[in-house]
């Protein structure tokens, strides 16, 4: 039985992080959601909230139900006591916990704390905000960089407040640096909060084409990695392994599928950061002939990882968010919607 769905929501200082959680608190279905805070008040809460103390981490129920909590200094005993915390009057278990990260920190240390969580199952995805208005103005931030590369969404704030064509190119704009997120851009608040905390799911159908970027950024560049041949499982662990001690905070995501001798069926691979899963096979029948990794990195070229041992091993294309619109279609969708982007 899976748990609940648990959003690491971040953003950039100013991008509206704090103003979109605070629009989900404000909807009914706030009733099944726990969200674990930073500081007391800074979702604009009374601060008489947190006031309660409660074991480990100090938490309230808010009128509606949605429990609120102050994030501890261990973030895997907060999320355990909010599981196991009482909610009288509640109609079932929690249903979505969002953890509000600072705007400077990177998903990828965030993640690492929950994997002492497994036995839970929870379905972890990370949500970014994307400010309309400034669009790529704070990617040479190495975290805001890390923040939109890891994200499953990235969502458009401040949408109500650009015109159209604005709105249109900063979509572009946040599929170039992550193409592997789904993106959500609209001027309808209320249906831009739905979107941003729906439940991971497969998509109907093939994807439609993702869009590119005007111009490609200068420091952050989309890679797309395929196979030169039928790789022995050693050689792509190896390959993963001096990938990420040669990039280290410069790789920023890492997604696909690779085929390797003696296996029938390809190995989902995935980090966020040097965050990696382990390998899995991906058993989907329209996997069969898919063979490609979509590599998200920070001022690194693709000759440098191309010469990553074993050398030769992938061939490479691509130099920035507008060089390439990499495989997504309903076997990334799956994917995604089994297994969220760290460890489980």
């Amino acid at each position: 039985m899976s748990g609940p769905d648990f959003v690491v929501l971040t953003g950039f200082l100013g991008s509206g992080k704090t103003t979109l959680l605070r629009d989900v608190l404000a909807r009914p279905e706030a009733a099944d959601t726990a969200v674990i805070v930073n500081e007391v008040g800074e979702i604009g809460l009374d601060a008489a909230i947190l006031r309660e103390e409660g074991g480990p981490a100090r938490m309230a129920m808010l009128a509606n139900g949605c429990v609120c909590c102050q994030l501890g200094s261990d973030l895997a005993a907060t999320v355990d006591a909010l599981l196991h915390a009482a909610r009288p009057g509640a109609a079932g278990p929690l249903r979505r916990i969002i953890l509000e990260t600072s705007g400077l920190s990177r998903p990828g240390p965030v993640l690492r704390q929950l994997a002492s969580l497994a036995e839970y199952r929870m379905r972890v995805s990370v949500v970014a905000t994307f400010d309309a208005l400034r669009g790529t103005a704070t990617a040479d931030f190495a975290e805001a960089a890390a923040q939109w590369a890891a994200a499953h969404r990235i969502v458009l704030t401040k949408a109500d407040l650009v015109a159209a064509p604005r709105l249109a190119a900063a979509r572009a704009e946040a599929a170039g640096l992550n193409p592997l997120a789904e993106i959500v851009a609209t001027a309808d608040r209320a249906a831009a909060v739905a979107g941003a905390f729906a439940s991971l799911a497969p998509a109907p159908g093939r994807a439609p084409a993702l869009p590119a970027a005007a111009t490609p950024h200068p420091r952050i560049a989309v890679h797309l990695a395929r196979p030169a041949g039928l790789p022995a499982y050693d050689d792509v662990a190896t390959w993963l392994d001096n990938l990420a001690g040669a990039l280290g905070e410069r790789l920023l995501r890492l997604k696909g599928l690779v085929r390797v001798a003696g296996s029938a069926h390809p190995l989902l691979v995935q980090s966020v950061g040097t965050l990696f899963s382990p390998p899995r096979p991906f058993r989907d029948p329209g996997s069969a002939e898919a063979a490609f990794l979509v590599v998200i990195t920070r001022d690194a070229g693709p000759e440098e990882i191309a010469a990553v041992a074993p050398a030769g091993l992938f061939a490479l294309a691509g130099r920035g968010g507008a060089a390439l619109a990499p495989p997504r279609g309903p076997l990334l969708a799956r994917a995604e919607a089994v297994e969220g982007p760290g460890p489980r």
